[in-house]
């Protein structure tokens, strides 16, 4: 684990604090059972019903595409409700949808009671709402939820539920694409399956062999040449096909029928990110193919008038700067607050760069665009693939989760991330670096073809990443420490905990320094936090808190030991071996870094202090060094360690490890404490003192 990975922990537990405290969660993309269409394989052994809160009986789902891209998709579910948990699971039912081209209809939402009673949800107790992260934007209300709340539901009744979702002139038409998971995790006991498709989209009429050579137009917003993939998992054929109808009307009509009992269960060994899903199927004929339609469909207009508007934007903000092109992003990252969304390409274009400006909200795509623009022709818009190897997988819009803008300066490339917000210029999300991404700008050079498509994001950092920690401490006699602790940082770590902060409500700081102090080893209570803007990146980033930890020492031992009040250096293990073979992995040290922390302990009057011996390593992978010194009742403990580099070679695992071992073995030494006995007797008296319970 390497340090990062830390602060990536006290960012997910800070997700699960803000959603504690938001007062209306976001809704979902289809109900609180598991989405097959969008879940991945899991390797879980089925649990048992009575340990199931709720267990899906059966999930049929229905998928009609036509020719022109048009959809119908029918979901019918049956849930058996086995705990209260389960109630609460399914007591509220929430389906997103795009109005301007989705319309979402609930036949049937039917309640069986145990006892032979049933109860029906009337039309009246749904309602259409705009979804919660777009209630106070105007301008996109068609991103909305239609929720259902149920009431009188208890264990042992069972929920069934029809939605029937129909998509019309939906974006990307004619082209359109599936993936597909079946549940693995034991939760659905029976799942049925159904692909209705048009076969003319996915088999080569007579006399278009030739054609598939040919390169297409780019300007094309569809090309004939592009015939449509099916793919399917041989763990889960098809239960049936057939063909029906000829020429144009024929259709392609698969099959399933998947229990839990009998379907494959995942091996969490073989599973990666380049797997496909179970069933996929895409109308594009390649990389290539989506490539220039992607082009087309995030191309925006705009007229100089944004510049003037981005002009005086700037001349009112407080922040200013000398470069151009800092200043661009600086206003459209901070200044215009990102509505999550997932990623719609049919975004592009609805609404007015100008318009995005003199709001103060937008979508990714809206922020992406109109960054694009206003940095000129050297921008280009990235999308990034989750997939570790997309050039393997079928071509579908439905691989991207993230969009960038690169901008060339030169022989370097700079990332930027708009939509986080908090990032400082150049700094993207440490995970997506790495990642293969497919450009989305439309140039003069020949069309791409293959892995040639795909471009690896590097997305090295504009400055060094560095780490500090200082901590001045009082030990009092009575064993209390009372600690101010104060972080710098600059790097992926201080992009994280920005991040934390900027989506924490301020009043909820001390609840997330307490997540940070506990992942850096500090026990006891935060008193108070506080934290730099976290919207102003031209300087670290930095975070200050008090803490008070009773009983930190117990002066009744003698001698006393405790470790230095310092934040825990977590530091990446030796990996262990590949698969059966006697090779080991190479270590992954993560983005150099380097790291400082330093403490100042002021002990009680009349205490004595033996010091642990510092430390020393030097590698060219890596550096570490410790000092303790003490003076006047004061213990100096500074540890100072610095990656050099991103990774150790395999066949420098021993070296590596002996770095390791130095490392931790300083960590775990302790200063000895020691009290002079007329310094204790204070203590002593008033330990004998009879105690009051709260």
């Amino acid at each position: 684990m390497t340090i990062s990975t830390r602060y990536r922990a006290l960012l997910a537990a800070t997700a699960l604090l803000l959603a504690a405290v938001t007062l209306s969660s976001q809704a979902q993309d289809a109900s609180p059972a598991p989405a097959p269409q969008t879940q991945s394989a899991k390797p879980d052994a089925t649990p048992p019903a009575a340990e199931t809160p709720a267990q899906i009986e059966l999930l049929e789902t229905k998928i009609r595409f036509e020719a022109n891209g048009d959809c119908r998709k029918e979901v019918h579910t049956r849930v058996r409700i086995n705990s209260e948990l389960g109630v609460r699971q399914f007591s509220h039912l929430n389906f997103s949808f795009n109005r301007a081209y989705e319309k979402i209809e609930i036949p049937l939402v039917h309640i069986s009671h145990k006892s032979g009673g049933t109860a029906d949800i009337l039309p009246s107790g749904i309602t259409d709402q705009p979804d919660p992260v777009v209630a106070d934007a105007p301008a996109y209300q068609d991103v909305r939820v239609k929720s259902i709340r149920i009431l009188g539901l208890e264990p042992t009744d069972v929920l069934e539920y029809r939605v029937i979702t129909t998509t019309t002139h939906p974006p990307l038409a004619p082209h359109f694409w599936l993936d597909h998971n079946f549940d693995r995790t034991g939760v659905v006991t029976r799942e049925i399956f159904d692909l209705d498709l048009p076969a003319l989209r996915f088999i080569v009429p007579p006399g278009m062999k030739d054609a598939l050579s040919t390169p297409a137009n780019p300007s094309d917003m569809t090309s004939p040449t592009d015939v449509g993939q099916i793919r399917i998992s041989p763990q889960t054929p098809e239960t049936s096909r057939n063909q029906t109808g000829i020429d144009a009307d024929a259709r392609l009509v698969y099959r399933w029928e998947v229990s839990s009992a009998t379907l494959p269960k995942a091996d969490a060994n073989a599973h990666s990110a380049s797997d496909e899903a179970d069933v996929v199927v895409t109308t594009f004929s390649s990389w290539e193919s989506l490539q220039r339609r992607l082009q087309l469909a995030t191309q925006v207009s705009y007229s100089t008038e944004i510049y003037a508007q981005a002009a005086q934007a700037m001349k009112n903000s407080a922040r200013d700067s000398t470069n151009l092109g800092d200043a661009y992003y600086y206003l459209v990252s901070a200044k215009i607050r990102t509505l999550e969304l997932p990623i719609d390409f049919g975004r592009f274009g609805k609404r007015k760069v100008v318009d995005v400006l003199s709001s103060d909200a937008g979508t990714p795509e809206d922020k992406i665009s109109l960054y694009r623009v206003l940095r000129g022709p050297h921008a280009r818009i990235l999308a990034v693939a989750s997939s570790d190897a997309p050039e393997k997988l079928l071509p579908r819009p439905s691989l991207f989760t993230q969009l960038l803008v690169a901008v060339d300066e030169g022989k370097r490339t700079v990332y930027a991330d708009p939509n986080l917000e908090v990032a400082p210029l150049g700094v993207i999300r440490p995970d997506l670096r790495g990642k293969k991404a497919l450009d989305l700008s439309v140039s003069s050079s020949p069309p791409c073809f293959q892995a040639s498509c795909w471009k690896t994001i590097s997305g090295e950092l504009p400055f060094s990443s560095t780490q500090r920690v200082s901590v001045e401490a009082t030990l009092t006699p009575e064993g209390t420490l009372n600690a101010k602790v104060k972080y710098s940082m600059r790097g992926d770590n201080e992009l994280l905990l920005r991040l934390a902060f900027h989506q924490s409500p301020r009043d909820k700081w001390k609840e997330v320094a307490q997540l940070m102090s506990l992942s850096d080893g500090f026990r006891g209570k935060i008193v108070s936090a506080s934290a730099s803007d976290p919207v102003d990146t031209k300087l670290p980033f930095t975070v200050e808190y008090e803490i008070s930890q009773p009983k930190f020492v117990d002066w009744s031992k003698k001698p006393v030991r405790i470790p230095a009040p310092l934040p825990v250096l977590t530091v990446p293990d030796v990996p262990g071996k590949v698969g059966d073979s006697t090779k080991t992995s190479p270590i992954d040290l993560g983005t150099p870094l380097d790291v400082q922390t330093r403490v100042t302990l002021h002990l009680p009057a009349g205490t004595s202090v033996e010091l642990p011996t510092g430390t020393v390593v030097d590698r060219d992978y890596a550096t570490f060094a410790s000092r303790y010194d003490t003076s006047s009742g004061i213990v100096n403990a500074v540890r100072h360690i610095n990656f050099l580099r991103r990774q150790v070679t395999a066949d420098r695992a021993p070296d590596y490890a002996a770095f390791l071992h130095a490392v931790q073995t300083d960590q775990a030494q302790l200063l000895t404490l020691t009290r002079a006995d007329a310094a204790t007797e204070p203590a002593t008296a008033a330990k004998a003192e009879p105690t009051k319970k709260n």
